[in-house]
């Protein structure tokens, strides 16, 4: 259902804050979407030298990359 609805155009999920006509595929993006209205960040990195916090878990997790210096999808190849 989920792929069928970038064919389709279908996004059920509609924000309901006054004023936004944003709507989306999946509720965990509209989820996402609403904390830009609610200030919620609840992804928070435990290093006591970061302040980061995320709005995504993904985020948080690609943030930590920074300082453990993994680079999962390094690219290889030259130029």
């Amino acid at each position: 259902t989920r792929h069928k609805r970038t064919h389709s155009g279908e996004r059920p999920f509609l924000c309901d804050e006054p004023g936004y006509e944003y709507s989306a595929t999946r509720l965990g993006n509209l989820t996402a979407h609403k904390r830009t209205h609610s200030g919620e960040w609840p992804f928070a990195c435990d290093k006591p030298c970061s302040e980061y916090s995320a709005t995504l878990q993904g985020n948080l997790t690609a943030h930590e990359h920074t300082h453990s210096g993994e680079r999962p999808y390094a690219y290889d190849e030259p130029g």
